[in-house]
């Protein structure tokens, strides 16, 4: 066995608390473990990219580059890895090559040292801007394969892109295994294959899902690929990766030694064991061990955030409907790798298929774009009757599908205006239109407060009212059992109560109402706009409702608007997909009951058509 040092890079900072916490760690609650992360000796920490961008602006209100700096501060002397999109970058959708070329510069100034730069679809063509861009950087390009199994992939095709990453430049080359389908045999094969093809040296990341990704480095050492991914323990397993130390351990004294400070490894670990604890009302029974993942190929990073969202739904309990949906929705899109952005578009679409009770009804507007091939070539034939009534007969691209858009940075700052103060600010604007100028614009009023972290089950308070403690909710047809365990402290204002609903706990905050005066000389307040749950019940055939809860990213029609059945009304983001919402019958606009910006139920009558 040849003496080779196997090379670490811990996904503590990023992919660990992606898979089982549903990326919620703070900033605050990285920065005291960086002194020993940053002397443990790992050849990298991925600590940026992925689903943290999205997570600092629409959940924690932290500036995503403002964390990557102070990370980078904190971890002199350790590689900083982000996980890229590609083309796709940080959002869910293509962007013009100016935006990539530019991205890619302020993360490699702002502390980037390492790039992983994949694409869902394998398409190498939406890899090129961005090796070239990292390469002009000066910074490590590791182009990605992204694994999976399905009728039309295979390790001759796998090894024909590994050839082609290295003629585009990369510096190494990893095997991307998101949801963690690789068998032992398997990860032995490839790596034998790609070792005889290319010079350059492998990287093997592999989810622990289906319990067997440790076995799985074992092999992937054996035949010749001496860098791997880990996860402290405290963050390890299940949907997360294999334990950093067990590996450390394992080869501990071989000729393959890490030489990592096992001492530094085992006191940082003992402090994010607990500040896992911190975040336990994000934790899933879905994160475990589970060898159903060979048929749904849920990934990783998914699958909490999948049950958190499903979660917001109240539709949790549906989570095996929508895992055995996913496989049917894969194979109608031709078989693409699960990984983001085409894990979210199936997902997605998974969701609304079993919520509405009817595939395909409603067909999100992501899905109508890769039927189009706005995301780049489908691995295998798609369903034809899906992209017929998915897109009629608008053309379907077969070229790069950046080739399409003009420069865009220009009109980017342009639109965002003074809101943005720096270069990373226009960025961050053109990831997240939306949640983007919401974090500018509560950053410069000073209103940035991030959701709200429960206390730990044992220092809530125990109930303190005379009411049911165990009771059933009916909404929507839906039932839920409510456990109330405990209220927080009240003040003039409001009161938090917790409690379990379908055993997954919640935060509710019960705020005081104003009076509203009842004698007839007094002028009772202005009408307000109506908020979700409080517009008129759907009832008439004209009546357009949203299939799942969300927020209206756009109101494409007017009072007095003629519209025909199927025309698009209005556009709902759900679970991070847009969905255009379609006028039930051919009529004349009477009423519109929500503005851009509203959040909507199902049930609710958001336009009238007569």
């Amino acid at each position: 066995m040849p003496k080779k040092r196997v090379l670490i890079t811990d996904v503590i900072l990023r992919d660990a608390h992606q898979s089982l916490i549903a990326t919620r760690m703070r900033t605050e609650d990285m920065l005291p473990a960086c002194p020993d992360l940053d002397g443990i000796g790992y050849w990298s920490l991925e600590a940026w990219g992925g689903a943290t961008f999205d997570a600092c602006l629409r959940f924690l209100k932290e500036d995503p580059w403002e964390r990557l700096r102070v990370l980078k501060a904190a971890l002199p002397n350790t590689r900083l890895q982000m996980l890229l999109r590609g083309q796709n970058l940080l959002g869910y959708r293509h962007y013009s090559d100016d935006v990539v070329r530019a991205f890619v510069q302020r993360a490699a100034a702002n502390g980037v040292d390492v790039f992983r730069i994949f694409d869902a679809m394998n398409d190498m063509r939406n890899l090129q801007v961005a090796i070239e861009a990292t390469i002009a950087a000066g910074k490590h390009a590791e182009g990605t394969i992204c694994y999976t199994t399905s009728p039309v992939h295979s390790i001759p095709a796998y090894v024909d892109m590994a050839r082609e990453l290295e003629a585009m430049g990369c510096h190494t080359i990893a095997i991307k295994d998101m949801a963690g389908l690789l068998t032992p045999t398997r990860t032995s094969a490839l790596v034998k294959a790609l070792v005889k093809t290319v010079k350059v040296p492998l990287h093997l990341h592999s989810h622990s899902t289906s319990g067997l990704a440790a076995m799985c480095h074992w092999k992937a050492i054996e035949a010749g690929c001496y860098m791997i991914d880990t996860a402290l323990s405290s963050f390890g397993g299940g949907t997360s990766h294999p334990p950093t130390e067990s590996l450390v351990m394992a080869l501990h004294g071989t000729a393959h030694d890490t030489g990592l400070d096992m001492d530094r490894l085992e006191r940082v670990n003992a402090y994010f064991r607990e500040v896992r604890k911190r975040y336990h009302q994000f934790e899933s029974e879905h994160t475990g061990v589970d060898t159903r993942v060979h048929i749904n190929q849920v990934p990783g990073g998914m699958i909490s955030n999948l049950a958190n969202q499903l979660k917001e739904q109240g539709a949790l309990n549906r989570m095996d409907e929508v895992l055995a949906e996913i496989p049917r929705v894969r194979a109608d899109l031709g078989y693409p790798p699960l990984v983001t952005p085409t894990s979210q578009i199936v997902g997605t679409q998974a969701v609304f298929n079993v919520l509405t009770g009817q595939r395909y009804k409603n067909i999100t507007n992501e899905v109508k774009l890769y039927l189009q091939g706005r995301y780049g070539a489908p691995p295998g034939a798609v369903d034809e009757r899906l992209r017929r009534q998915a897109i009629g007969n608008e053309r379907v691209i077969t070229y790069r599908p950046a080739d399409d858009l003009k420069p865009e940075m220009e009109r980017l700052r342009r639109e965002i205006g003074d809101l943005a103060v720096s270069e990373e600010d226009v960025l961050t604007y053109a990831m997240f239109p939306e949640i983007g100028r919401t974090f500018l614009e509560e950053r410069r009023a000073g209103t940035l407060h991030p959701e709200d972290l429960l206390p730990p089950p044992e220092a809530q308070a125990a109930p303190c009212y005379l009411a049911p403690t165990d009771f059933n909710v009916t909404m929507h047809g839906e039932t839920y059992n409510i456990k109330i365990r405990g209220a927080g402290h009240k003040t003039e204002e409001r009161r938090p109560f917790y409690v379990y609903v379908d055993g997954m706990p919640e935060e509710i905050m019960v705020e005081t109402m104003s009076i509203v005066p009842t004698t007839g000389t007094e002028i009772a307040p202005a009408a307000q706009p109506a908020k979700a749950g409080e517009r008129p019940k759907a009832r008439k055939p004209g009546d357009v409702t949203s299939a799942m809860p969300g927020t209206v990213v756009d109101v494409v029609v007017q009072v007095g608007a003629k519209v025909n059945a199927g025309d698009a009304v209005l556009v709902i983001e759900a679970m991070k997909m847009e969905n255009e919402v379609p006028a039930p019958i051919k009529g004349t606009v009477k009423a519109i009951h929500v503005k851009k910006g509203d959040s909507v139920v199902p049930d609710e009558a958001l336009v009238e058509i007569a």
